[in-house]
């Protein structure tokens, strides 16, 4: 299979494009690609994470709704 190579007029196409790329794939794949760029990320810091420490995970605070 041959690479599809894009000619772009101005930096705003080019991520207006990607933009619509990344839209179009589902929220699992998104997700995949946020965490290899984490993992990347912490690599470069020479910061190396075990297998089982727990990413992506955020305290929630409910909030009273005054209409409901």
């Amino acid at each position: 299979m041959d690479p599809i190579l894009r000619k772009y007029a101005s930096f705003e196409e080019m991520k207006a494009d990607e933009y619509r790329y990344w839209q179009g794939r589902p929220v699992h794949e998104r997700m995949d690609a946020v965490e290899e760029i984490n993992l990347a990320a912490y690599a470069i810091k020479g910061i190396e994470l075990g297998p089982d420490v727990p990413r992506l995970q955020r305290p929630f605070v409910s909030l009273p709704c005054p209409w409901r």
